[in-house]
């Protein structure tokens, strides 16, 4: 039987970055991942492919308004099959950088289903069906996870959609539902409405959005009813009828809707089945998730799990920081490594980012969750179209938003909708983690002109300061 010091299931980001450390460290490292490409969901059918289409989208957009900078393009088309064509190129070249780090790593790849057998025991199925059994010191669990479906409505390939159909369609939509506002759901609409898809949303909640502050939600909801994608919150799907090239589609009892495809976005669930936890003492909760401490320990000795499959916020970045954390935890633990270095995650200080058009970052408490925990707060905020950067690029929609304690003048939250918010959150992530005050901002040189001077003018806003607007 073959042996090893750490087995990580999974090779999504938390799988193959608590292999990287772990090697790093000096341990003898194995890793499995079921499908023939390294990297899980996130870089094959998530958050990489999802990027390069939505870049083809906003290079189309830019396009288009180049009259606006004096520009003149005629007869601007797209190629859809050549954007889809690039998207799996980036995936490629991705995967085979992971697939090159496993080697520089001296990392051991099984591609196979992993089953937990107990007593530190995992059994691999490879795809002719050859059964190896390892035993490893450490095992790490990073399954991830999978798209939810709803009763009486259910993936097809064809005509209802998961992410990875609405990557990689039969055919362009000329006409889409799309059931779900998160993410995901708003990624897609973006992307399609930009190449002229009629895009109907339906949302189960009273706002898209439902996890970002209500004035991003509001801001977003307004955005992408003026680019003609019709929304319907508090609403749901009450029949559907599915017919050879297209869908009938009856939303709350009251509205008659036709269209070629629909994609489910509501949400996803663990991969936590069918891998052997019943032979174990891992607990899971309702939902499936499986429970793990602070460091990401398990019920069953010396088993992990990080990730998707360990519970929410259900983000690529998340999980790769629980693989270092769990990894560094049990190397202090043997010694390896300093006690210092162990630390845990604070959830609040977990950014989130949505890569629509425009863009959606967000880090710690909205403005809703402030009040409910009681906190004596104020709020600050500045809009695009007063930032003299967001003017001389034509990129005058949404603004920054920002949540800080009255007492102690700590940043409990941010929230931004507009150009590059993905990238201007990162001030304000760190500034959480060291736990930055209002004044240490105000005090703090920006460069002129910049977008991320918004990040300095919302905070000045909470303390009625602003300087330009």
């Amino acid at each position: 039987m073959t042996k090893h010091e750490f087995l990580i299931i999974g090779s999504g980001p938390g799988g193959y970055t608590a292999a990287i450390r772990a090697a790093q460290l000096g341990y003898d490292v194995a890793i499995v991942e079921k499908e023939n490409s390294l990297g899980g969901v996130c870089l094959n059918w998530g958050c990489i492919p999802t990027k390069s289409l939505l870049q083809s989208a906003s290079v189309y957009h830019n396009i288009k308004k180049a009259d606006t900078f004096g520009i003149t393009v005629k007869d601007v088309k797209f190629d859809f099959n050549k954007i889809i064509e690039r998207s799996r190129n980036v995936v490629e070249k991705l995967a085979n950088g992971i697939s090159g780090l496993m080697k520089k790593n001296k990392i051991k790849v099984y591609h196979g289903t992993a089953k937990l057998l107990g007593n530190a025991t995992v059994e691999i199925t490879d795809h002719s069906n050859k059964i190896t059994s390892i035993t490893s010191t450490h095992i790490v669990i990073a399954a991830g996870s999978q798209a939810k479906s709803i009763p009486g409505i259910d993936f097809d390939n064809n005509i209802v959609w998961n992410a990875k159909n609405a990557m990689m369609p039969n055919k362009f939509p000329e006409s889409l539902l799309i059931i779900g506002s998160g993410a995901i759901g708003i990624e897609f609409a973006s992307f399609y409405n930009t190449f002229g898809t009629q895009v109907t949303m339906v949302e189960l909640k009273d706002n898209i959005l439902p996890l970002e502050d209500h004035e991003v939600s509001e801001c977003m909801h307004n955005i992408l009813s003026n680019k003609g994608i019709k929304i319907h919150t508090n609403s749901s799907i009450t029949k559907l009828e599915k017919c050879n090239n297209y869908a009938k589609v009856q939303i709350s009892d009251t509205i008659d809707l036709q269209v070629d495809n629909i994609i489910l976005a509501v949400g996803i669930i663990p991969n936590s089945s069918n891998i052997g936890l019943e032979n174990t003492k891992i607990k899971t909760d309702n939902a499936g998730f499986i429970i793990t401490d602070k460091h990401c320990c398990t019920d069953e000795p010396r088993v992990y799990a990080i990730g998707d499959v360990a519970g929410s916020p259900c983000l690529a970045h998340k999980a790769s920081h629980e693989a270092i954390l769990c990894i560094e935890n049990i190397a202090a633990g043997e010694n390896k490594i300093p006690q210092h270095k162990v630390h845990t995650i604070n959830k609040n200080n977990i950014p989130s980012c949505i890569f629509s058009i425009p863009q959606i970052a967000s880090i710690g408490l909205t403005e809703h969750q402030a009040k409910h925990q009681g906190y004596n707060f104020k709020v600050g905020k500045f809009n695009a179209n007063c930032s003299g950067k967001a003017v001389a690029i034509d990129e005058v929609e949404g603004f920054v938003k920002v949540i800080i304690d009255k007492s102690t003048g700590e940043l409990l939250g941010a929230h931004m909708i507009g150009a590059e918010v993905t990238e201007m959150i990162n001030g304000y992530i760190i500034g959480k983690q060291v736990e930055i005050t209002d004044q240490d901002i105000i005090s703090a040189i920006f460069p002129h002109p910049t977008l991320s001077e918004m990040i300095h003018e919302a905070v000045l806003s909470s303390n009625n300061e602003s300087l330009n607007s």
